[in-house]
């Protein structure tokens, strides 16, 4: 692979990667019934933000015909905001040398392959592991919205079920369950064994949990070591949790003398932005750029809804060993 050829292998990575990050967000959408939602949108600045008008439901009220006709105070019609939040990443320097690829006789199109495969996975699980744990502190700082049964229980359909209704008669519009893989197999091993009365026939099938689709991922925040370990389940609605701007890739390889072979690098910066159903990112507080730490904090996340039922889900915590 000659050294003239350098950009063009530069290209072909960022191309590459962001044809497989495509295809894999679209794959993604379809799979979690589109609960959790990657997309290209492009965003200008550190925020998102979208504003509503507010609920006017407190301005209902009962009339008595017959009784004086008193003043009435009135309702504003007022708005509140939806607020996101742009998120920044990195990728590399992945370092070779361009003699390797001669020398193996290997093609190019194999290291463009490889670099942008791990490139558009990593990418990916970033994007997944950031949105749903921002949505995770978000719903955990509602107490109202958390059923957390991790002091005595285990992973049941009985405490799903409970945190469903912690959005009482909308608990309908939950779509998903996200989960991580030990909360998964609690769930499967308890519909095995029939422990429940799931399933009465001779056969037995798990299809899906309670009428939700499952997504099973195996994200830190929905796993957290202590005494006891604790597995979350998330439920979403759908459009609950939104991550934008996932084609803002700028990408640079670099080649340089000095040593006993020539070398190349390859590196990435990327950003994203994340929002989330219900929530207002904390500008004051939370900041532009921040790091897992703020994105993580649950009060950096304001409730922007009147009524919790219209915010992105429900979480349920649950020991993760019994």
């Amino acid at each position: 692979m000659a050294l003239a050829n350098m950009q063009v292998y530069d290209t072909e990575i960022y191309t590459t990667t962001i044809e497989l990050l495509g295809q894999k967000l679209d794959a993604f959408n379809a799979a979690s019934a589109g609960a959790i939602v990657l997309n290209t949108n492009a965003w200008r600045g550190n925020y998102t933000k979208e504003s509503f008008f507010q609920s006017l439901a407190g301005a209902q009220r009962r009339v008595d015909r017959n009784a004086a006709n008193n003043a009435q105070a009135a309702t504003n019609l007022a708005q509140g905001e939806f607020v996101g939040v742009k998120v920044a990443g990195g990728f590399g320097p992945i370092t070779f040398e361009p003699a390797q690829m001669s020398w193996l006789l290997e093609s190019p199109e194999s290291a463009i392959m490889a670099i942008s495969e791990g490139f558009s996975d990593a990418l990916l699980a970033d994007q997944l592991n950031t949105v749903v744990g921002c949505a995770v502190a978000a719903v955990e700082n509602i107490a109202t919205l958390v059923n957390d049964v991790s002091a005595s229980a285990g992973l049941t359909q009985q405490a799903l079920n409970a945190g469903h209704f912690k959005f009482g008669d909308m608990q309908g519009m939950l779509v998903a369950d996200v989960m991580h893989s030990s909360g998964n197999e609690k769930l499967i091993d308890n519909a095995l064994a029939n422990g429940e009365q799931l399933f009465v026939s001779s056969n037995v099938t798990v299809v899906s949990i309670l009428g939700k689709v499952m997504v099973v991922s195996d994200i830190p925040a929905l796993y957290v070591a202590g005494t006891p370990n604790k597995t979350k389940v998330l439920s979403i609605v759908a459009g609950g949790a939104i991550v934008e701007n996932s084609s803002d890739i700028i990408t640079n390889m670099d080649t340089n003398n000095g040593k006993e072979r020539i070398e190349t690098t390859w590196q990435a910066d990327y950003t994203f932005g994340v929002k989330l159903k219900g929530y207002a990112w904390d500008v004051a507080n939370g900041g532009a750029s921040p790091e897992d730490s703020e994105l993580f904090t649950g009060t950096n996340w304001d409730i922007a809804v009147a009524n919790n039922k219209h915010s992105l889900g429900t979480l349920t915590v649950a020991d993760a060993d019994l």
